[in-house]
């Protein structure tokens, strides 16, 4: 069942931004892991905006390809500490991150704009 509106997904997209953002603070993301963690938000908040969905402001990426993003990002979230080798916090930031990702892309109704 897709219970997820596009106006909740973009809330949730612009939460998941400001997550990105103070990781490296709040979970003490040193390295790679905080670098990632800053360029995420970036890349993030660019898609975000860059969707065409109503919280979104540019509107140039359709709505099922930002669902597609997502569908390739969260799963390489859950996989990418172990191929970088991140442990402790690190580890667990990214996989519960990405299950996030994956289970609001599952919810989401990408159809409905």
């Amino acid at each position: 069942m897709k219970i997820i509106s596009p106006t909740l997904h973009g809330y949730l997209d612009y939460v998941t931004v400001i997550l990105f953002v103070i990781a490296p603070t709040f979970f003490g993301l040193t390295g790679a892991a905080g670098i990632l963690a800053y360029a995420l938000a970036g890349i993030h908040l660019t898609i975000t905006l860059l969707t065409d969905f109503p919280l979104g402001v540019a509107k140039l990426i359709p709505f099922t390809i930002h669902g597609w993003i997502e569908r390739i990002v969260g799963p390489v979230l859950v996989l990418l500490p172990f191929g970088l080798g991140f442990d402790g916090l690190a580890q667990i930031f990214y996989i519960v991150v990405g299950v996030i990702i994956i289970t609001v892309g599952l919810l989401t109704d990408y159809q409905r704009t």
